[in-house]
């Protein structure tokens, strides 16, 4: 196995007009494939949110896809699949003009390519919501904030506040957070600018705690809002400390989620 590999990290979900950095994942470009322990070694060394790991398959189009933080391995991640989307446009331009790439994790498919010249983007199925529901014992507390829908998931569980301004304002209590056993939260408010709708996300049981710009949450989200306001087209923002932008296309059970995105680092990744 040869030690040079194509590597870069990519911020995507930006928008600068709204100073919006979006979310940073490495990615790596493998021949064959590593322990999940060195894989592991190798997202905790690197400490992004994400290190993606890519693999190509026998059809030119297709790769398989795998996803680190630096604490533990990430079933879904948005983020790293759109970064991923634009690293193989960037990296395959010829195929990237007629093909979609294939994004492959277990039984899940991703396609992604070129939306313009400067966006691109991944389709996702939406993940089903229960009907609206009493939240858990304390978690208004760890919010300090009113709750005025929840529903649960089988990712992150969607949490409604009443205004961007509940939502902005926000200081949660991860302490608390951590004593509730549920995974992870898309808190979510209507926008109160142009957009449609605000939100931030919640991980309170793994090293990061708030995410920054997270395509999961879109896949919580989207359906949701699209169900809500009537619409098809809707563009949100994260309200995290690096800011995050989305403009999603809605549809029955998969959705297009576009993003724009730069780089933060190209080259080589160097493996002992």
């Amino acid at each position: 196995m040869k030690s040079e590999f194509p590597y870069a990290i990519i911020n995507v979900f930006s928008n600068s007009s709204i100073s919006a950095l979006g979310n940073p994942s490495a990615i790596i470009l493998l021949d064959e494939k590593l322990s999940d322990d060195k894989l592991q070694s190798i997202a905790t060394d690197l400490q992004q949110p994400a290190t993606t790991f890519l693999w190509r398959t026998e059809k030119e189009n297709e790769f398989l896809i795998r996803w680190f933080a630096p604490d533990a391995e990430i079933g879904l991640c948005g983020h790293g699949a759109m970064a991923a989307t634009v690293f193989l446009s960037d990296r395959f331009p010829e195929l990237a003009k007629t093909n979609t790439f294939k994004l492959v994790k277990d039984s899940t498919v991703i396609e992604g390519g070129v939306n313009s010249i400067n966006d691109h983007f991944i389709y996702l199925e939406n993940i089903q919501r229960s009907r609206n529901q009493n939240p858990p014992e304390g978690l208004e507390d760890a919010l300090n904030q009113k709750i005025v829908e929840y529903y649960t998931t089988n990712n992150k569980n969607i949490v409604v506040l009443e205004d961007e301004v509940s939502l902005s304002s926000m200081k949660p209590n991860f302490e608390k957070l951590k004593k509730i056993e549920v995974f992870g939260y898309s808190v979510t408010a209507p926008s109160s600018q142009k957009d449609d709708f605000v939100c931030r996300t919640l991980v309170p049981h793994v090293q990061q705690l708030e995410d920054q710009a997270t395509g999961s949450t879109q896949a919580v989200l989207v359906d949701f809002w699209a169900d809500k306001l009537g619409k098809s087209t809707l563009e949100s923002r994260q309200l995290s400390l690096r800011g995050g932008y989305f403009k999603a296309i809605h549809s029955s059970e998969k959705f297009k989620l576009i993003a724009h995105s730069y780089y933060s680092v190209k080259g080589t990744f160097y493996l002992n």
